[in-house]
């Protein structure tokens, strides 16, 4: 593709009629100026409201967004569905709620792109303090302390939702969960495929509309089972799962 935007922006949207065509407006405000091309990606996962019908209208407007419309298939079915649309050189994303502020996209892209630090191929946010319900906070910790246990996986925030990658750590990379897991399952997977992640902290807000969707006991329980499956996987096919490691430059 020799007309490769410089980066995809992408955002999963469930029922967020009061939330996506503002997500739209900052990011093309926020993030547009940060780079030299940008592309803004819509995953429509189902909605029942009038986000699919929002998501057309501001992709006639702006020429720099596209809709993905699909089936509900949860947080980690729109995830995939996101990577698998980006067609950027950097591919990055966040969540349709409005809880970030997509101006600190800029602390990631400096970060990637900083000569003098070490080179990395991810930079993935932590909530330097989360401002979630408590009994969401409690679930979210328990979560990290899980995944951190049982795949030795040492991040801060394993589910921040500001992440940035160099497209190429995707080349034969497979991602399975449809649940929440998928975050999860993404920086195990680049971690022990020797990609080399980085960390930064960035600011996180209430939510002022829209209804969070993410801790249903149904979504907990799908967690989990991904939780159980890529264990065991790892354990009996490593390498079928983790797929070919790639070649990278050294430094």
């Amino acid at each position: 593709m020799t007309d490769r935007p410089h980066l995809t922006f992408f955002f999963p949207a469930y029922n967020e009629e009061a939330n996506v065509e503002r997500t739209v407006e900052r990011a093309l405000a926020d993030i547009g100026p940060l780079v030299p091309s940008l592309e803004v990606v819509i995953v429509d996962d189902g909605s029942t409201d009038r986000t699919p019908e929002l998501a057309d209208a501001l992709a006639t407007a702006h020429p720099e967004v596209r809709v993905v419309h699909q089936a509900n298939r949860g947080y980690g079915g729109a995830l995939q569905a996101g990577f698998a649309a980006a067609s950027g050189s950097l591919i990055s994303f966040s969540d349709g709620d409005l809880q970030f502020d997509l101006k600190e996209m800029e602390r990631l892209l400096t970060r990637l792109e900083d000569p003098a630090r070490k080179p990395v191929d991810v930079v993935i946010g932590y909530r330097i303090k989360r401002r979630d319900p408590a009994h969401r906070i409690f679930i979210a910790k328990t979560y990290n302390a899980i995944v951190s246990v049982l795949f030795g996986l040492r991040v801060r925030d394993i589910d921040c939702a500001m992440k940035l990658f160099r497209r190429e750590v995707f080349d034969g990379l497979r991602l399975d969960a449809d649940s929440p897991f998928l975050s999860a399952e993404l920086l195990i997977k680049l971690r022990a495929r020797g990609e080399r992640i980085a960390q930064v902290g960035v600011n996180h807000y209430p939510r002022t509309a829209g209804e969070n969707t993410g801790a249903s006991f149904r979504k907990i329980l799908r967690t989990f089972r991904d939780i159980g499956k890529l264990r065991l996987a790892l354990w009996f096919r490593r390498r079928e799962v983790l797929g070919p490691v790639r070649s990278r430059p050294a430094g």
